[in-house]
């Protein structure tokens, strides 16, 4: 079973996770920040992940520091789980209708860190949360599962509907890459013989 318990502690935020790349989609998310739990509820659904985060924060500054180190730790989980990325398609690609929202996500999780993130966002909140923290989420993401993440927005004017749009995309999208591929008979997803 590729599952993994992590936990982070700093000076600002304190954060368990279980994450099960084999689940159902069930999960448990309280960051303090309820956007950031809503939108990664969507993303552990979608993605057929198990994941439980528990997070303290100091939100009573802002949730920039819970939204980064939540990317942060989720990354390192999905890379931990991943071991030597052996078997896995490495690739994965999702266009997502959420309304009048069309949006793309990919993923080569090919052991170089790059965020495409294309998102035309048209208000600075969605309720409380700042959504320049997407931004700031993607890189951490990407950055600590050394993933290539690129996010598009072909079309959309309501920003909730962006943002979840990405997140239920990505969701999809890192579901294709984490999967085994039969094909690949647990040899790794490039010519080179690594990742």
């Amino acid at each position: 079973m590729r599952a993994v318990e992590l936990k982070r502690t700093t000076a600002e935020t304190d954060i368990s996770l279980k994450l099960n790349l084999d689940g159902t989609g069930k999960s448990a998310i309280r960051t303090g920040c309820g956007f950031l739990d809503h939108m990664l509820t969507l993303f552990a659904f979608h993605g057929s992940f198990d994941l439980e985060i528990e997070g303290k924060g100091d939100t009573h500054v802002d949730d920039h520091h819970t939204v980064e180190d939540v990317g942060i730790v989720l990354g390192q989980a999905f890379a931990e789980a991943l071991g030597n990325k052996a078997g896995i398609g490495r690739y994965g690609s999702f266009t997502l209708v959420m309304d009048e929202a069309l949006i793309l996500s990919a993923i080569d999780i090919g052991g170089r860190c790059q965020v495409g993130n294309h998102l035309r966002i048209p208000t600075e909140k969605v309720g409380t949360f700042d959504t320049e923290l997407v931004s700031e989420f993607l890189w951490a993401f990407a950055r600590n599962l050394q993933a290539a993440v690129h996010v598009y927005q072909i079309c959309g004017e309501n920003s909730h509907h962006i943002i979840e749009g990405m997140f239920k995309g990505l969701g999809r999208a890192v579901k294709q890459a984490v999967a085994v591929d039969p094909a690949l008979a647990g040899r790794v997803a490039s010519t080179k013989g690594s990742l």
